[in-house]
């Protein structure tokens, strides 16, 4: 398993839109994203200006829409 890159809200949402992902909502810092094909695939991302998400956010994140690492790495 690869280590997890830094990587910051908008770059992440901008990643899982390559994947299949659209911006359902957005309040305030936070982006609610969800995959076309699939509904029960969805993550809340915090987008917070100049600071990459830390890493216990990225794995739920990531579990959440059920990439892992390597799959984030091709889409970034």
């Amino acid at each position: 398993m690869s280590h997890y890159p830094q990587v910051g809200g908008a770059r992440l949402v901008r990643a899982l839109g390559r994947a299949g992902f659209v911006e359902v909502h957005g309040k305030g810092s936070h982006v609610m994203v969800v995959h076309r094909d699939d509904p029960t695939r969805v993550a809340v991302v915090p987008v917070h200006k100049g600071q990459t998400l830390p890493l216990g956010t990225l794995r739920s994140i990531l579990k959440a829409v059920r990439l892992d690492v390597d799959e984030l790495r091709a889409l970034l």
